[in-house]
């Protein structure tokens, strides 16, 4: 079964840095797209940032030049590597992929700005 697993989620502080990292694993013959989005209680799951197949990427305006996302295509692995934090980006954080057309989702990974 193909299974998303997040993983660096925690506690920073204000303009600290935080790494995400979401492995794929399962049977796998093509993943088309990953990408982050977060959520809020009481919100609708935003979009964060996704990189396509072909190594384009999109952010949403909140996190434009602060976050950045990546992938290692070998180990089937997406990164956000997110620095400048603010209180507002707290939230679960899902990692999310297109696997042999069909879309999975991670359980979630909580990330708290907070001094």
């Amino acid at each position: 079964q193909v299974q998303l697993v997040e993983s660096g989620g925690g506690l920073v502080q204000p303009g600290g840095s935080l790494r995400l990292s979401c492995a794929v694993s399962g049977s796998i013959f093509s993943i088309n797209a990953m990408g982050w989005y977060r959520q809020v209680p009481g919100n609708q799951r935003e979009l964060v940032a996704i990189i396509f197949g072909d190594g384009r990427t999109t952010y949403s305006d909140s996190v434009e030049g602060r976050f950045t996302i990546s992938r290692e295509n070998v180990k089937n692995t997406v990164y956000l590597q997110m620095s400048s934090l603010k209180p507002e980006d707290t939230a679960v954080y899902f990692c999310t992929a297109k696997v042999n057309t069909l879309n999975y989702w991670g359980q979630g990974t909580q990330v708290t700005v907070s001094s």
